[in-house]
This record gives structure tokens, sequence and C-alpha cells, in this order.
């Protein structure tokens, strides 16, 4: 067998053959392959990779490459910092980027650097997210974005970058379901909206925390109805229960909504 190589058997008893290197004391898988010669291939090219730190970088990632991109970052960033990493992450003083692709570097803050290092992060339909306990977790969520949220509405990127996922290059615009922040005559103000066969405006509020309630209040009230809907509750967590019930009570929501809300007819 050539260096690098060991052959392994599939269920169906066919031979398919895998390829590793040891680096630093370190056993590191390479891949699978369907021939042992493109597994040696890979062995030679991650000892090329690994040997000299001027050898490579991750741009000069081949088109035609045997190894898996990610694989790739991996290598070099165990090469120049010390550190394996499953994920396809490479350390900086500060933070770290993470390969979506070899043209998609996200950065991070280092805070995040354990979270990141055991979660591949997916891209589909523009949406980026990671498999938590079987279900697909919108990397925004860490921000307390909600999935809906819309990119110069409900948040925006400081500095213009949207790979820079530093903490504090987010902004949170609108944080609560239901609520816009706008300006007229030059004060911030709120609107509450709900969604049902089309937008409803329940309500315009001076703070953030008496739109979300209201939101709630609105939302309440279609489920007292028996609309049978799952409305996402606002959580707010600047006040105490008996602050939230007293402003739950005296929050205005719009008659035109009532009167909508006491004419649906549900069986």
């Amino acid at each position: 067998m050539l260096p690098g190589v060991y052959s392994a058997k599939r269920k169906d008893g066919t031979i398919y053959y895998r390829s590793s290197i040891t680096y630093k004391n370190k056993h590191i898988s390479l891949g699978s392959y369907e021939y042992e010669e493109e597994a040696h291939q890979a062995y030679i090219l991650a000892g090329e990779v690994l040997a000299d730190s001027n050898t490579y970088t991750i741009e000069d990632y081949p088109e035609k490459s045997i190894l898996d991109f990610s694989k790739w970052v991996t290598l070099i960033n165990y090469r120049d910092n010390g550190i394996y990493i499953k994920t396809p992450i490479y350390l900086k003083k500060k933070f770290f980027l993470y390969y979506i692709d070899m043209n998609t570097p996200l950065t991070f803050d280092i805070d995040d650097l354990f979270y990141y290092s055991t979660r591949k992060i997916m891209k589909r339909g523009g949406h980026l997210f990671v498999a938590e306990y079987g279900m697909q977790v919108n990397i925004l969520s860490r921000y307390g974005i909600k999935n809906y949220g819309v990119p110069g509405r409900d948040y925006r990127f400081i500095n213009g970058d949207d790979s820079d996922y530093s903490y504090n290059n987010i902004e949170i615009i609108n944080k609560y379901y239901g609520v816009t922040r706008f300006n007229t005559k030059g004060q911030t103000r709120y609107l509450t909206k709900v969604h049902v066969n089309g937008y409803y405006i329940i309500g315009r509020y001076d703070t953030e925390i008496e739109a979300a309630i209201a939101y709630n209040k609105a939302t309440l009230l279609l489920t007292n109805k028996g609309l049978l809907k799952d409305f996402p509750k606002n959580y707010i967590d600047e006040i105490d229960e008996i602050t939230y019930a007293s402003m739950f009570q005296k929050v205005r929501i719009s008659k035109k909504f009532i009167e909508y809300v006491n004419s649906l007819n549900i069986d």
C-alpha cells in the first residue's frame, strides 16, 4: 500500500481508500477516495502544505485539488497556529475567519470560536445556518435577530461589510416581533403590525416596549377568538411581571383592529 493510504470496505463489500497524515503527533484524516493513487496524492499534497508556511496559503487552493477546501483550511490553520480545528477556521489575533467557500470568509469574534469549531455553517437560499439538535438555526439568532429579520430594516452591519459578524459590527434596529422603528418630525417612534390575511396596523407608540406589548395583546385577542395561528410572543427582559401586566392593560390598540377581531366568525 502506498504511503498515507489504507483500504477499507463499504457495506456492500466494495473497497475504497482512505488517506491520512500525521503532523505534530496529530493523526489527521484527509478523506476517502475510489483509487489508491488518489489517496496517495492527497497525502503528498497535505505533506507539502504542512511542511512550509511559505509554500501554500489559503488563497493558493488549486482549482482541481485532490483535497477538500475545508480540509485545506484546517491544515493551513494547524500549520500556522498550532491548533487543530475540524471546521474551516483560520485563526487571527482577536478574531477568526470561517470559510464558507474560498471566496466567502466570514469574520467572527474569538469568543465564538468554541461554538463554530464544533458546528458546520451551511448556506441555503441566502441564509446561513447551523444544525442544532436536528433543527436548522439561523446564525443571526445568536445576535438576538429574529428569523424574519431583514437587513437594513431590522438590523445592519455598521461597517457595511455583511461578512463581518463581529458583535460590535451588528446593530439591531427592530428586535421585537411585529415592531418597526420609524422617524417622524425628528422623533423615533414604533409601529406595530400583525399579519392576518394581510397586515393590520395595531398602533404607533413612543417606546419599543409599548409596541412589543401591543403586539402581544393583539395576537392574544386573535388567539382568544379562536384563530389557530402560532403567533410568536415578544419576551421583554427589561421589565418585571408586574410592570408588564400594568402596561399590557393600559396599552391601546387600534379600534379598527378590534372591530376586525370582533367580526371574525371562526368555528
